[in-house]
C-alpha cells in the first residue's frame, strides 16, 4: 500500500501498540500530526505545555507501565527541549522513543529556519538514533527504534525525519513487532556455579537491589531469591519497589541518604550480591572504601557496568530475571539467623527518625502513605522531598516510585505524574515536589487541567532551594548564596490561574484530610504544604566519605 511518510510513521505506531503521544506541533512536524489528526481515535495525542513536558510524561509511561514511552516534537527549538528529558531517560534505562522532525533535505546544512543537528546533539544521551531522509526507509528505521529502546538494557531512541521523508510516499507493508526476547547470550552454567558457590560460602551475605530488576520484572524471582538465601535487602533510589518495603528482610535504601542500618551492613557483610544496580557514586561514596570486607557478586544485563565502578569478585551478565530463574534452583535454604538479627538490630538502634513537632517533610510522606494504604504511584522532583519520600513511603510493588535517579532532573515528576496517570488512570498518582522544583515546570498544569488529569501534587514548600541550603549548613559556613525564594509568588493562586484547585496547608492535622479530598476530587489538585526552611534529610554520608562514614541528627548534636 502507497502512504506518505507521515502516515508511515502513524501506522508503525499502530503496530507497536501505541495508545497515547505526548508532543507539541510545529511547521516541520506538519505533516505528521495531519496524519495523527486521521487516527485521533485510535492514538490520543496529549499536548503538553512544553516538549520537555512531553518527554517527562512519555517518560512517567513507560516507567508506570515497562511499556515504550512516546513523544513527539518538531525541528529546532522543539527538539532541542527534548533533550532534559530523554537524558533523564538515558540516565536511568527507560524506553522511550522520541520522534523529531526537522528541515527538508535539501535545507540541511545550510543553517535554515528551525534546523538543528538534534542527532548529534543527542547521539550521547540516546541508546540509539536515526536520521531519516527518505520515506522508503521509515517503516524499517521506526520498527528498529522500538525493538532497540526494548531490548537488552532498556532506554530512549531518537528518530529524526526531514520534512520531505514525511511528504513523500512509500510502499508500506504491515508487519507484526518482533517479540523481544530476554538477553540470555552470555549467562553460563559456570559462572551461576561460581555465584552458588560464593552464596553458600557467606555468613553474612546482603542483597543490594537496582532499578534493572524493575527493568527485567523480576520482583518474584527476586523475592525468592532473597527468603532463599535468607539476607537482608538494601536498595537503591531506582530499586525501590522492587523488593517490598514491608518484608521483614528489608534493610532500607543504601548510599548517601540511606539507612544507617543498610550503610552499616554493607560495611560488615562478606558479600554483597548486588542485582540490576550500576553502583552510582550516589550508593558507593567511596570506592575505595565501599564493602572492604566483602566479597562482591553483580549480576546486570549490561557487561560495560561489570567492574566499572566496583571491582567485582564474580558476576553474571544477562537478563536478571532469567538470571535469578536458574541461580534459584541451585541453591538449598541458607540459614543466617545471626546475621540477620544483627541487622534488626541495627535497625533498632538506627532508626529513621524526625522532629514530630510542626509540619514537615517526612510526617507529609507519612501522611500519604496512611492515606494511599501503600497502594499509589509516587512521582518526584529531585531535591529533599524525594529523599524523603524514599526514605518514608513503604514500596511494596515495582514501577510506583517514578523519580529521576540519574540525572536528577528537577521539573521532571509533573509530567511523569501526568504520562504515568494516563497509562495508568485507576492508579492513585502523586506527584511530590519541591518548591524550587514546581518553579520548573510547573506550566504543565495547564496540561493537567485542560484535559483534566487527576493528579496530585504534594509542593514540600520551605521557601529555599533545601537541598542546596542543607549543603550550604553543613559544608560552606551558613553561606546561603542563590538559595532563598522567599518572594511573593503565590502557588495556590498560580494553580488556580492554571485551571487546578489548590490548597495551602500550615498545620499537621490538615496533610490528612486534605490529601483524601484531593485524591477523591476527580481533577487535578495542589497543595502548597508549609514547612520550615531548615528542615535536613538525614542520615547523611558526605561526599567522597566511605558509606559507614554516615551521620544522623543525632551525630551532628553530639559533634557540635
Amino acid at each position: 500500500m502507497m502512504m506518505t511518510g507521515a502516515e508511515i510513521v502513524v501506522a508503525c505506531l499502530k503496530e507497536q501498540r501505541v495508545d497515547t503521544v505526548f508532543g507539541y506541533p510545529g511547521g516541520a512536524i506538519l505533516n505528521i500530526y495531519d496524519a495523527l489528526y486521521k487516527h485521533s481515535d485510535e492514538i490520543r495525542h496529549v499536548l503538553t505545555s512544553h516538549e520537555q513536558g512531553a518527554s517527562h510524561a512519555a517518560d512517567g509511561y513507560a516507567r508506570a507501565t515497562g511499556k515504550v514511552g512516546v513523544c513527539i516534537a518538531t525541528s529546532g527549538p522543539g527538539a532541542t527541549n527534548l533533550v532534559t528529558g530523554i537524558a533523564t531517560a538515558y540516565m536511568d534505562s527507560v524506553p522511550i522513543v522520541a520522534i523529531t522532525c526537522n528541515v527538508g533535505t535539501s535545507l540541511l546544512g545550510k543553517d535554515s529556519f528551525q534546523e538543528v543537528d538534534i542527532t548529534g546533539i543527542t547521539m550521547p544521551i540516546t541508546k540509539h538514533n536515526f536520521i531519516v531522509k527518505d520515506a522508503r526507509d521509515l517503516a524499517k528505521v521506526m520498527r528498529r527504534a522500538f525493538r532497540i529502546a526494548k531490548s537488552g538494557r532498556p532506554g530512549p531512541v531518537l528518530v529524526d525525519i526531514t520534512k520531505d521523508a514525511t511528504a513523500n510516499q512509500a510502499e508500506y507493508i504491515e508487519e507484526v513487532p518482533d517479540v523481544i526476547l530476554p538477553d540470555t547470550a552470555c549467562i553460563t552454567d559456570a559462572d551461576l556455579e561460581q555465584a552458588a558457590t560464593l552464596i553458600r560460602e557467606a555468613e553474612k551475605p546482603m542483597i543490594f537491589v537496582g532499578g534493572g530488576a524493575i527493568a527485567a520484572d523480576a520482583s518474584a524471582e527476586l523475592l525468592e531469591f532473597a527468603e532463599k538465601v535468607h539476607a537482608p535487602v538494601c536498595d537503591s533510589l531506582m530499586g525501590k519497589g522492587a523488593f517490598p518495603g514491608t518484608h521483614a528482610l528489608y534493610a532500607g535504601m543504601l548510599g548517601m541518604h540511606g539507612t544507617k542500618y543498610a550503610n552499616l551492613g554493607v560495611a560488615d557483610c562478606d558479600l554483597l550480591i548486588t542485582v540490576g544496580s550500576r553502583f552510582s557514586d550516589r550508593v558507593f561514596g567511596n570506592a575505595s572504601k565501599f564493602a572492604q570486607h566483602a566479597k562482591v557478586l553483580q549480576i546486570d544485563v549490561d557487561p560495560a557496568e561489570i567492574n566499572k565502578n566496583i571491582i567485582t569478585s564474580a558476576s553474571i551478565i544477562g537478563d536478571v530475571k532469567e538470571v535469578l530463574k536458574r541461580l534459584n534452583p541451585l541453591l538449598d535454604q541458607q540459614n543466617h539467623d545471626a546475621w540477620v538479627a544483627h541487622i534488626e538490630d541495627l535497625k533498632e538502634r538506627f532508626p529513621l527518625k524526625y522532629n514530630q513537632e510542626g509540619l514537615t517533610g517526612p510526617y507529609i510522606i507519612e501522611e500519604i502513605y496512611r492515606v494511599t494504604k501503600g497502594d499509589a504511584i509516587i512521582c518526584t522532583e529531585v531535591g529533599q522531598h524525594q529523599m524523603w519520600a524514599a526514605q518514608y513511603y513503604k514500596y511494596s510493588k515495582p514501577r510506583t516510585l517514578l523519580t529521576s535517579g540519574g540525572l536528577g532532573t528537577m521539573g521532571y515528576g509533573l509530567g511523569a505524574a501526568m504520562g504515568a496517570k494516563i497509562a495508568k488512570p485507576e492508579k492513585t498518582v502523586i506527584n511530590v515536589a519541591g518548591d524550587g522544583c514546581f518553579r520548573m515546570n510547573l506550566n504543565e498544569l495547564a496540561t493537567a487541567s485542560r484535559y483534566n488529569i487527576p493528579i496530585v501534587e504534594v509542593v514540600i514548600n520551605n521557601h529555599v532551594l533545601g537541598m542546596v541550603r542543607q549543603w550550604q549548613t553543613l559544608f560552606y559556613g551558613g553561606r546561603y548564596s542563590a538559595t532563598v525564594l522567599d518572594d511573593k509568588v503565590d502557588f495556590v493562586k498560580v494553580a488556580e490561574g492554571l485551571g487546578c484547585k489548590a490548597v495551602r496547608i500550615t498545620k499537621k492535622e490538615e496533610v490528612g484530610p486534605a490529601l483524601e479530598e484531593a485524591i477523591a476530587y476527580g481533577g487535578p489538585v495542589v497543595l502548597d504544604c508549609q514547612i520550615d526552611q531548615d528542615d535536613k534529610v538525614f542520615p547523611m554520608v558526605p561526599a567522597g566519605a566511605a558509606i559507614d562514614e554516615v551521620f544522623d541528627e543525632d551525630d551532628l548534636n553530639k559533634n557540635k
